[in-house]
């Protein structure tokens, strides 16, 4: 397969593992209050704090992400844009997600937004080969 289809593939899986360590924890941490609540997760997900709460944001913001990348790389792909760059920005952009994540959960905001802003503009780079 396409290194960047791999990487279409680990964009889609990164917001379920970002938000699996806050639930995996959750369960660890408490026997009562707090702990994931697999009958009412949204619910849970509004009690959280500190970082399982930005792991949850995290979660959401990798959802949404992925419509531009995955876009970005499909119609890169439908217009036979050179593979090799394609994968090259596909590569970069996943290292910007788990960065993103790691930048995310360290409470590490303005980095955040740094290692964000290069995310889209990766995948507009990716876009304007189409």
């Amino acid at each position: 397969m396409i290194i960047a289809n791999w990487c279409v593939l680990v964009a889609c899986a990164l917001p379920v593992i970002t938000v699996g360590l806050a639930k995996s924890s959750s369960a660890r941490l408490a026997r009562h209050a707090g702990k994931y609540n697999n009958h009412n997760p949204r619910e849970w997900a509004t009690t959280l704090t500190g970082w399982q709460q930005r792991a949850n944001a995290a979660q959401n913001n990798g959802f949404e992400a992925l419509p531009l990348f995955i876009a970005a790389v499909v119609l890169a792909q439908q217009a036979h844009a050179d593979q090799g760059h394609v994968d090259s920005l596909a590569v970069l952009f996943i290292i910007l997600r788990v960065l993103y994540i790691g930048a995310y959960l360290m409470n590490f905001s303005a980095l955040r937004t740094l290692i964000w802003t290069g995310g889209i503009a990766t995948c507009v780079g990716i876009f304007f080969m189409a």
